[in-house]
């Protein structure tokens, strides 16, 4: 028998990752969008919810969640990192090696915030187009009543 352990502290739930991915395909079949991958991230980078549609070709898996993670990672919107580095190849080049390949830099990825406006997760989608996939991200964390970013200031 295992021994009690301490528990984690979470602040984005598998309930809320879910609603998000279906707030998300909801709004996606409202607009007839292509079949869509959805990774839904903790404030540690991890999965907490992830779907992919019926059609969706495999590597959408991976370009969600590097959007996901560059949303997270540099906390704006992944369309804001790329095109604040569009000029800077090497940067980005450099981020998507130390993170092992987790940086997509173009929109898609959007970070959801606290009450506080502190990042606490973050949603990429890729299967549609960048700007398609990031209004996506966005209508599932407003439908599972969370707020959400592109940039502070926005």
């Amino acid at each position: 028998m295992a021994g009690q352990v301490f528990h984690c502290s979470v602040q984005l739930t598998r309930e809320e990752g879910r609603k998000i991915i279906d707030g998300a395909m909801a709004q996606a079949r409202e607009a007839k969008l292509p079949p869509l991958t959805i990774i839904v991230l903790d404030g540690g980078g991890h999965v907490v919810a992830a779907e992919r549609e019926d059609g969706c070709a495999p590597l959408r898996f991976p370009v969600a969640q590097g959007k996901a993670y560059a949303s997270l990672g540099i906390g704006v919107a992944s369309g804001v990192s790329g095109a604040r580095n569009a000029e800077r190849t090497a940067f980005v080049a450099s981020v998507a090696a130390a993170s092992q390949g987790h940086f997509v830099a173009v929109a898609g990825g959007v970070p959801i915030l606290n009450k506080q406006h502190c990042v606490i997760g973050a949603v990429g989608i890729s299967g549609a187009s960048s700007d398609e996939d990031q209004q996506a991200a966005i209508v599932g964390i407003e439908r599972a009543g969370l707020e959400w970013g592109l940039e502070p200031g926005e």
